[in-house]
Protein backbone atom coordinates (compact mmCIF):
# COMPACT_ATOMS: atom_id res chain seq x y z
CA UNK A 1 0.00 0.00 0.00
CA UNK A 2 0.96 3.32 -0.76
CA UNK A 3 0.16 6.39 0.85
CA UNK A 4 -0.09 10.36 -0.86
CA UNK A 5 2.16 11.54 1.38
CA UNK A 6 6.09 10.95 0.90
CA UNK A 7 5.09 7.22 -0.06
CA UNK A 8 8.96 6.54 -0.22
CA UNK A 9 11.30 7.13 2.31
CA UNK A 10 14.82 6.40 2.51
CA UNK A 11 16.58 6.37 6.25
CA UNK A 12 20.58 6.83 6.54
CA UNK A 13 21.58 5.27 9.53
CA UNK A 14 20.39 1.60 10.75
CA UNK A 15 20.77 2.09 14.54
CA UNK A 16 18.72 2.38 17.13
CA UNK A 17 17.36 4.89 15.84
CA UNK A 18 17.45 4.70 12.17
CA UNK A 19 15.60 1.13 12.52
CA UNK A 20 13.33 2.36 14.54
CA UNK A 21 12.00 5.12 12.18
CA UNK A 22 12.20 2.76 9.21
CA UNK A 23 9.99 0.44 11.29
CA UNK A 24 7.41 3.03 11.62
CA UNK A 25 7.67 4.46 7.98
CA UNK A 26 6.65 0.69 6.74
CA UNK A 27 4.47 0.39 9.17
CA UNK A 28 2.40 2.98 7.85
CA UNK A 29 2.74 1.70 4.06
CA UNK A 30 5.99 3.61 2.60
CA UNK A 31 8.34 1.50 1.11
CA UNK A 32 11.57 2.22 3.16
CA UNK A 33 15.61 2.49 1.91
CA UNK A 34 17.48 1.54 5.06
CA UNK A 35 21.24 2.65 4.66
CA UNK A 36 24.21 2.24 6.67
CA UNK A 37 28.30 2.46 5.97
CA UNK A 38 28.31 -1.18 5.54
CA UNK A 39 25.69 -3.77 3.79
CA UNK A 40 25.57 -5.91 7.08
CA UNK A 41 25.17 -3.29 9.84
CA UNK A 42 21.99 -2.31 7.26
CA UNK A 43 21.06 -5.86 7.78
CA UNK A 44 21.46 -6.09 11.41
CA UNK A 45 19.12 -3.12 11.12
CA UNK A 46 16.44 -4.83 9.49
CA UNK A 47 16.77 -7.74 11.62
CA UNK A 48 15.94 -5.28 14.76
CA UNK A 49 12.98 -4.74 12.63
CA UNK A 50 11.60 -8.19 13.15
CA UNK A 51 12.75 -8.49 16.55
CA UNK A 52 10.67 -5.46 17.88
CA UNK A 53 7.72 -6.46 15.32
CA UNK A 54 8.20 -10.34 17.30
CA UNK A 55 8.02 -8.68 20.00
CA UNK A 56 4.62 -6.79 19.01
CA UNK A 57 2.84 -9.88 17.91
CA UNK A 58 3.63 -11.47 21.68
CA UNK A 59 2.13 -8.39 22.99
CA UNK A 60 -0.77 -9.07 20.93
CA UNK A 61 -0.27 -5.25 19.50
CA UNK A 62 0.22 -6.92 15.81
CA UNK A 63 0.07 -9.71 13.54
CA UNK A 64 2.84 -12.28 11.69
CA UNK A 65 0.81 -10.70 8.25
CA UNK A 66 1.19 -7.09 9.37
CA UNK A 67 5.15 -7.80 10.44
CA UNK A 68 5.83 -9.71 6.93
CA UNK A 69 4.64 -6.80 5.13
CA UNK A 70 6.49 -4.36 6.89
CA UNK A 71 9.30 -5.93 6.29
CA UNK A 72 8.86 -6.43 2.90
CA UNK A 73 8.80 -2.84 2.37
CA UNK A 74 12.24 -2.40 3.99
CA UNK A 75 14.94 -2.87 1.60
CA UNK A 76 18.67 -2.65 2.55
CA UNK A 77 21.79 -0.93 0.74
CA UNK A 78 25.47 0.55 1.50
CA UNK A 79 25.08 3.20 -0.94
CA UNK A 80 23.82 6.37 -0.37
CA UNK A 81 22.72 7.40 -3.77
CA UNK A 82 20.54 4.33 -3.87
CA UNK A 83 18.79 4.77 -0.85
CA UNK A 84 18.03 8.34 -1.72
CA UNK A 85 17.45 8.24 -5.88
CA UNK A 86 13.64 7.74 -5.67
CA UNK A 87 12.88 9.03 -1.97
CA UNK A 88 10.06 11.81 -1.31
CA UNK A 89 11.69 12.18 2.29
CA UNK A 90 15.59 11.56 3.85
CA UNK A 91 15.62 11.12 7.30
CA UNK A 92 19.20 10.96 8.48
CA UNK A 93 19.93 9.07 11.75
CA UNK A 94 23.75 9.29 11.88
CA UNK A 95 25.55 9.83 14.91
CA UNK A 96 25.55 13.33 16.39
CA UNK A 97 28.45 14.97 14.67
CA UNK A 98 28.08 17.91 12.38
CA UNK A 99 31.39 17.29 10.06
CA UNK A 100 29.46 13.54 9.20
CA UNK A 101 25.73 14.94 8.97
CA UNK A 102 26.95 17.84 6.87
CA UNK A 103 29.32 15.78 4.73
CA UNK A 104 26.34 13.01 4.19
CA UNK A 105 23.73 15.58 3.19
CA UNK A 106 26.32 17.13 0.69
CA UNK A 107 25.80 13.10 -0.75
CA UNK A 108 22.41 13.44 -0.62
CA UNK A 109 22.09 16.32 -1.89
CA UNK A 110 23.98 15.54 -5.34
CA UNK A 111 21.91 12.61 -5.57
CA UNK A 112 18.28 12.65 -4.20
CA UNK A 113 15.08 14.63 -7.00
CA UNK A 114 15.74 18.54 -6.02
CA UNK A 115 11.85 17.76 -4.83
CA UNK A 116 12.63 15.88 -1.63
CA UNK A 117 12.90 16.92 1.65
CA UNK A 118 15.95 16.57 3.89
CA UNK A 119 15.26 16.05 7.30
CA UNK A 120 17.91 15.35 10.26
CA UNK A 121 16.93 13.42 13.54
CA UNK A 122 20.02 15.37 15.44
CA UNK A 123 18.39 15.95 19.34
CA UNK A 124 20.59 18.67 19.28
CA UNK A 125 22.72 19.99 16.51
CA UNK A 126 21.62 23.25 14.53
CA UNK A 127 19.38 22.29 12.04
CA UNK A 128 20.17 25.38 9.69
CA UNK A 129 23.92 24.81 10.34
CA UNK A 130 22.77 21.26 8.78
CA UNK A 131 20.79 22.48 6.10
CA UNK A 132 23.54 25.30 4.58
CA UNK A 133 25.40 21.79 3.12
CA UNK A 134 22.24 21.09 0.86
CA UNK A 135 22.06 22.35 -2.45
CA UNK A 136 18.23 23.93 -1.73
CA UNK A 137 18.39 24.52 2.16
CA UNK A 138 14.88 25.59 2.21
CA UNK A 139 14.00 21.90 2.29
CA UNK A 140 15.94 21.41 5.40
CA UNK A 141 14.29 20.43 8.38
CA UNK A 142 14.57 18.84 11.89
CA UNK A 143 12.73 15.48 12.26
CA UNK A 144 13.86 14.59 16.07
CA UNK A 145 12.30 10.90 16.92
CA UNK A 146 12.82 9.57 20.42
CA UNK A 147 13.51 6.16 21.77
CA UNK A 148 12.09 4.18 21.29
CA UNK A 149 10.71 5.22 18.30
CA UNK A 150 7.93 2.60 17.76
CA UNK A 151 6.65 3.38 21.06
CA UNK A 152 7.45 7.29 21.99
CA UNK A 153 4.28 9.55 20.62
CA UNK A 154 6.43 12.59 20.09
CA UNK A 155 8.02 14.23 16.96
CA UNK A 156 9.73 17.42 17.38
CA UNK A 157 9.35 19.46 14.32
CA UNK A 158 12.70 21.88 14.04
CA UNK A 159 12.60 24.67 12.03
CA UNK A 160 15.44 26.08 10.48
CA UNK A 161 16.24 29.45 9.32
CA UNK A 162 15.31 29.23 5.73
CA UNK A 163 13.39 26.03 5.84
CA UNK A 164 9.76 26.15 3.90
CA UNK A 165 6.19 26.56 5.25
CA UNK A 166 5.49 24.20 3.13
CA UNK A 167 7.89 21.59 4.14
CA UNK A 168 6.67 22.58 7.80
CA UNK A 169 3.32 21.70 6.99
CA UNK A 170 4.07 18.48 5.23
CA UNK A 171 6.53 17.21 7.95
CA UNK A 172 3.17 18.01 10.73
CA UNK A 173 0.83 15.85 8.00
CA UNK A 174 3.70 12.87 8.21
CA UNK A 175 3.78 12.94 12.13
CA UNK A 176 0.14 12.51 12.26
CA UNK A 177 0.30 9.81 9.34
CA UNK A 178 2.79 7.84 11.15
CA UNK A 179 1.42 8.12 14.07
CA UNK A 180 3.15 10.29 16.20
CA UNK A 181 1.98 14.15 18.19
CA UNK A 182 4.18 16.72 16.82
CA UNK A 183 5.29 19.69 18.07
CA UNK A 184 7.26 22.65 16.62
CA UNK A 185 10.52 24.46 17.56
CA UNK A 186 12.97 26.88 16.33
CA UNK A 187 16.62 25.69 15.74
CA UNK A 188 17.75 26.40 18.93
CA UNK A 189 20.72 24.31 20.87
CA UNK A 190 19.24 21.87 22.21
CA UNK A 191 15.33 22.72 20.62
CA UNK A 192 12.34 22.18 23.54
CA UNK A 193 12.76 18.61 24.60
CA UNK A 194 17.00 17.86 24.96
CA UNK A 195 17.26 21.06 26.61
CA UNK A 196 14.71 20.05 29.54
CA UNK A 197 15.76 16.30 29.30
CA UNK A 198 19.20 17.10 29.39
CA UNK A 199 19.43 19.99 32.55
CA UNK A 200 17.19 17.21 34.48
CA UNK A 201 19.97 14.68 33.87
CA UNK A 202 22.75 16.73 34.79
CA UNK A 203 21.32 17.86 37.85
CA UNK A 204 19.95 14.29 38.70
CA UNK A 205 23.71 13.28 38.22
CA UNK A 206 25.60 16.10 40.32
CA UNK A 207 22.61 14.97 43.26
CA UNK A 208 23.88 11.45 43.01
CA UNK A 209 27.85 12.62 42.64
CA UNK A 210 27.12 14.75 46.28
CA UNK A 211 25.53 11.62 47.86
CA UNK A 212 22.06 13.39 47.72
CA UNK A 213 20.27 10.33 46.95
CA UNK A 214 20.62 6.52 45.28
CA UNK A 215 20.02 6.75 41.27
CA UNK A 216 16.87 4.42 42.09
CA UNK A 217 15.57 6.96 44.76
CA UNK A 218 16.35 9.80 42.20
CA UNK A 219 14.82 7.68 39.54
CA UNK A 220 11.71 7.44 41.58
CA UNK A 221 11.36 10.48 42.50
CA UNK A 222 10.46 11.69 39.01
CA UNK A 223 8.64 8.56 38.46
CA UNK A 224 6.16 8.88 41.28
CA UNK A 225 6.56 12.33 42.39
CA UNK A 226 6.35 14.15 38.56
CA UNK A 227 4.89 11.26 36.06
CA UNK A 228 7.57 10.24 34.26
CA UNK A 229 7.35 7.03 32.52
CA UNK A 230 11.46 6.28 33.33
CA UNK A 231 13.59 8.39 35.73
CA UNK A 232 16.66 10.49 34.53
CA UNK A 233 19.23 8.25 35.07
CA UNK A 234 17.05 5.13 33.88
CA UNK A 235 16.80 7.00 30.73
CA UNK A 236 20.63 8.49 30.39
CA UNK A 237 21.33 4.62 30.64
CA UNK A 238 19.16 3.38 27.63
CA UNK A 239 20.11 6.62 25.76
CA UNK A 240 23.86 5.71 26.58
CA UNK A 241 26.31 8.29 28.58
CA UNK A 242 28.42 8.99 25.68
CA UNK A 243 25.13 10.02 23.75
CA UNK A 244 24.51 12.59 26.87
CA UNK A 245 27.84 13.68 27.67
CA UNK A 246 28.17 14.81 23.94
CA UNK A 247 24.61 16.84 23.67
CA UNK A 248 25.55 18.62 27.39
CA UNK A 249 28.80 19.66 26.49
CA UNK A 250 27.47 21.44 23.52
CA UNK A 251 24.61 23.10 25.27
CA UNK A 252 27.46 24.01 27.72
CA UNK A 253 29.14 25.86 24.97
CA UNK A 254 26.22 27.28 23.30
CA UNK A 255 24.02 28.35 26.11
CA UNK A 256 25.91 28.33 29.41
CA UNK A 257 27.13 26.90 32.22
CA UNK A 258 23.89 25.15 33.79
CA UNK A 259 24.65 22.43 30.81
CA UNK A 260 28.55 21.96 32.45
CA UNK A 261 28.58 18.15 32.51
CA UNK A 262 29.40 16.65 36.20
CA UNK A 263 32.72 15.00 36.79
CA UNK A 264 31.11 11.74 37.28
CA UNK A 265 29.65 11.83 34.01
CA UNK A 266 32.89 11.93 32.81
CA UNK A 267 34.14 9.38 34.82
CA UNK A 268 31.87 7.03 33.84
CA UNK A 269 32.43 7.04 30.01
CA UNK A 270 36.09 7.28 30.29
CA UNK A 271 34.92 3.87 32.77
CA UNK A 272 33.25 2.73 29.49
CA UNK A 273 30.55 2.42 31.17
CA UNK A 274 27.89 3.48 29.06
CA UNK A 275 24.54 2.33 30.04
CA UNK A 276 22.51 -0.33 28.86
CA UNK A 277 24.41 -0.76 25.60
CA UNK A 278 27.71 -1.81 27.56
CA UNK A 279 25.83 -3.54 30.36
CA UNK A 280 26.74 -1.36 32.95
CA UNK A 281 26.20 2.82 33.96
CA UNK A 282 24.13 4.68 36.53
CA UNK A 283 22.90 0.43 36.70
CA UNK A 284 23.84 -3.00 35.69
CA UNK A 285 22.27 -5.12 32.97
CA UNK A 286 22.62 -8.77 32.30
CA UNK A 287 24.10 -9.10 28.81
Amino acid sequence: MQTQLFPRVAVLGAGTMGNGIAQVCAASGRVVSLYDVRLDLADRGKQAIAKTLDKAIELQKSTPAEKEAALSRVKITDQVADAVRDADLVIEAAPENMALKTDLFRQVSAAAREDAVLASNTSSLSVTEIAAAMTHPQRGIGLHFFNPVPRMKLLEIVVGERTSSDVVERSKRFADAIGKTAIVVKDSPGFASSRLGIAIAMEAIRMVEAGVASPADIDTAMKLGYAHPMGPLELTDLVGLDVRLSIAEHLHREVGEQFRPPQLLRRLVRAGKLGRKTGEGFYTYEK
